[in-house]
């Protein structure tokens, strides 16, 4: 057994070798007869006569990328070839921060235009607003230019310079700005803020190498504004680095409790996490909200949460990615993502759903994933497991809500028109140009500022002054919604990206009926603190 781990793993190595090197490394493979490698043989032999013979000359490194890409989709989807260009741009993505000015920005009609400043960089210090045009970057004119253009000339390295040109509604001349360069953090949890009295929200988006650096600021913040019980949104969530999951979870568990292990073929695979009772949010009520969005990291922490009684988690089922991947450098500045093990939650629930139709795993169309949720969420034939109340969880795929929820906040045909030309956020600059909207904070805003009928029949001529088609009727009808983007616009040019969301999740259907469970998720809570303090006497009597 272990002579034919040493050949399969030598094979492995040589495949991956001329794959790597190409063309140069095969004649010497080709020219040695009777080659023990059967199969890797052939594919030398095959990619010599397309190199040969092709009708065109073909591009070795695309050759070889496709080749690597071929092969890992014989083994499970989420076994992955990263080209240099990707894996730098995963690596930035998860180490949470780049070197640049510190903006969200749009291509909108060839213009560079400032969605919002990201709060406490060198273009927030500046006061850059939302709507501000970008026309030139150190000197050369920025109309039309691409999205990777804005990358390569804004961002560069900390400490250096760049200068801009900006053009503001209602400021007669451009405005010159200098703006030193700083490391920008990408947020992981861009939202945290409080619902009502004593309940908070997070919202999370990823679970990159920040996370729980960026969780344990938000708690800390709501904690002081009064929280007492929690809302963690990880809808959409797709997943991250394994050991921030571990470290999320270990916030809200006292110590000793497993939070995921792995499985897989190789003994350094399989592994064990606990927490480890540094967690300051053991006690506080907690509603974690999944969807079918909701994956891998996501996962781990939902279902552990759910396994320990810890929180309620709510919503639809989730994806149902259980595989982990390690990540092996390549000397083309490439990655391979290699799936090495399976984890399971505590109560033994594998996570990973079927993917023997991969095409179907791989869909991510409304219709698709709205069948495949509603199939996942039937108990129907799904393994049991039990949390540690006894309570009845659902293996098989995926974490199973504690309580369903189907409503979703509606995005109809009008609002994708009127966001994706970009309506409420030109309106709102235009709307504030001149006006002094003095509002000491976001809830006395919130509390007192209304959308009105003039504001409206204001918004309705702003669009046809852009051209911007629209169905008067769906207008009328949808007459609420409008007036909250409205509103929300408004709110992100005054106070920022989080009092925007603010607005927005406000009329969140899901949410609201997340905040309902509340009650019972301190109820049930109160009784997995009873049984474990209890267990705790029994194991001191028994010392004792």
């Amino acid at each position: 057994m272990t002579r034919t781990k040493f050949i399969l793993t030598t094979a492995g190595v040589v495949l991956v070798f001329v794959l790597l090197t190409g063309a140069s490394f095969l004649g010497n493979v080709l020219a040695s007869s009777g080659s023990p490698y059967g199969p890797y043989d052939t594919f030398t032999r095959v990619l010599r006569f397309v190199k040969d013979n092709y009708v065109e000359e073909v591009d070795d490194t695309k050759l070889m990328d496709g080749a690597i890409v071929g092969m890992l989709e014989k083994l499970d989807p989420h076994s992955t070839y990263l080209d240099s260009d990707r894996n730098k741009k995963m690596q930035e993505r998860n180490r949470g921060n780049f070197d640049g000015i510190g903006i969200s920005f749009a291509i909108v009609d060839g213009s560079l235009t400032v969605i919002s400043p990201i709060e406490g960089t060198p273009s927030w210090r500046l006061g850059l607003r939302p709507g501000d045009i970008i026309a030139k970057i150190d000197g050369v004119s920025a109309r039309g230019i691409k999205e990777d253009e804005v990358f390569d000339k804004l961002r560069g390295p900390r400490g250096s310079s760049v200068h801009i040109t900006l053009v503001r509604e209602g400021e007669k001349e451009p405005l010159e700005y200098d703006i030193i360069r700083e490391q920008i953090p990408i947020f992981s949890v861009p939202y945290a803020f409080m619902l009502r009295p004593e309940v908070g929200y997070v919202r999370m988006t990823r679970f990159s190498a920040t996370t729980s650096d960026e969780l344990a600021k938000a708690l800390q913040k709501l904690g002081e504004q009064g929280m007492k019980k929690l809302v963690l949104d990880l809808r959409g969530n797709a997943g991250g680095y394994l050991n921030e999951a571990i470290a999320v979870s270990d916030k809200f568990l006292p110590a000793g409790k497993k939070i995921v292990y792995t499985v897989g073929r190789l003994q350094d695979s399989n592994e064990e996490y606990s927490s480890t009772g540094r967690g300051d949010e053991t006690t506080c009520p907690l509603v974690v909200m999944v969807d079918h969005g909701s994956a891998s990291a996501s996962e781990i922490v939902s279902g552990a949460m759910q396994d320990w009684d810890r929180g309620l988690v709510v919503g639809e089922t989730t994806f149902g990615k259980g595989l982990v991947q390690r990540q092996y450098q390549l000397p083309n500045s490439g990655a391979l993502l290699l799936t090495v093990a399976r984890y399971f939650t505590p109560s033994g629930r594998l996570i990973q759903r079927d993917y023997a139709d991969r095409d179907k795993y791989l869909m991510e169309d409304v219709e698709t994933i709205e069948q495949e949720s509603a199939k996942a969420d039937s108990a129907a034939e799904r393994p049991e497991f039990h949390t540690g109340l006894g309570r009845i969880v659902y293996g098989g795929g995926g974490i199973t809500p504690d309580h369903k929820i189907s409503k979703r906040y509606l995005y109809p045909r009008l609002q994708q028109d009127l966001d994706r030309n970009r309506a409420y956020f030109e309106f709102a600059a235009h709307y504030l140009t001149g006006k002094d909207l003095a509002y000491p904070a976001f809830d006395t805003f919130d509390r007192e500022f209304k959308i009105d009928a003039t504001v409206v029949s204001d918004f309705r001529a702003f669009l046809d002054r852009k051209k911007i088609a629209y169905h008067a009727d769906s207008l009328a009808a949808q007459d609420e919604m409008v007036r909250r983007g409205i509103k929300a616009e408004i709110a992100r040019t005054l106070f920022g990206d989080n009092e925007r969301y603010r607005v927005i999740i406000d009329a969140d259907p899901a949410l609201t009926e997340a905040l309902t469970y509340l009650p019972e998720a301190e109820k049930m809570l109160k009784q997995s603190l009873s049984v474990s303090g209890e267990a705790r006497d029994k194991q001191g009597k028994a010392r004792r």
